[in-house]
C-alpha cells in the first residue's frame, strides 16, 4: 500500500521545509501556513521517498523537506503519473498539474552532488478536496479528471 511518509512546510520562501505532524489542505489555496500556498497550479509539491533514497546514497543525512517538497510518499511512482491524475491523500484529494520543475541555480543539494531529483521526479498538484494529511495516511490513485 502506498502511503505518506512525511508532511513538510516552511513559513518563508527560500528556507528549508520542516516536518510537521499534519498539514491542512484548503481549496484554491494549498497548504495552510506554507509559504508556497496560493491560487496557482503548484499549490503542493510531492516527492517519492524512493527518489530521495537515490540522493541519500550521496548525502545520507537528507531529511524530509530537503528538496522543498511538502509531501513525501512511498510505494507510488509519482514521476510517471499523467497530468490530471487525482490522488487521495488521507481525507483529501489532489490533482497533478506538473511533473518536475527547473531547479534553482542555488540549490544546495545540486551544488554538493552535481544533481537533484526534484526537477525530474517531483510533482505538483492543486487541492480538489480539503482536509488533513498526516504521516502514515494511505495514498490512492483515483484516476484522471476528464478534460473538455
Amino acid at each position: 500500500m502506498a502511503q505518506v511518509v512525511s508532511v513538510n512546510i516552511s513559513e518563508k520562501k527560500g528556507t528549508l521545509k520542516r516536518e510537521v505532524p499534519e498539514i491542512q489542505l484548503r481549496l484554491r489555496h494549498g497548504i495552510v501556513g506554507d509559504a508556497h500556498a496560493g491560487d496557482w497550479h503548484r499549490q503542493i509539491s510531492l516527492l517519492a521517498e524512493e527518489s530521495v533514497d537515490k540522493m541519500r546514497d550521496l548525502l545520507p543525512q537528507l531529511q524530509p523537506g530537503a528538496f522543498a517538497e511538502n509531501i513525501n510518499t512511498r510505494g507510488i511512482d509519482l514521476k510517471n503519473l499523467p497530468i490530471g491524475t487525482r490522488l487521495r491523500l488521507g481525507e483529501t484529494v489532489v490533482e497533478v498539474t506538473q511533473i518536475g520543475k527547473e531547479c534553482h541555480s542555488d540549490c544546495e543539494i545540486k551544488k554538493l552532488t552535481g544533481k537533484c531529483v526534484m526537477p525530474t521526479e517531483g510533482i505538483f498538484a492543486v487541492v480538489v478536496t480539503e482536509g488533513a494529511v498526516r504521516k502514515g495516511d494511505a495514498v490512492e490513485i483515483l484516476g484522471q479528471e476528464a478534460t473538455a
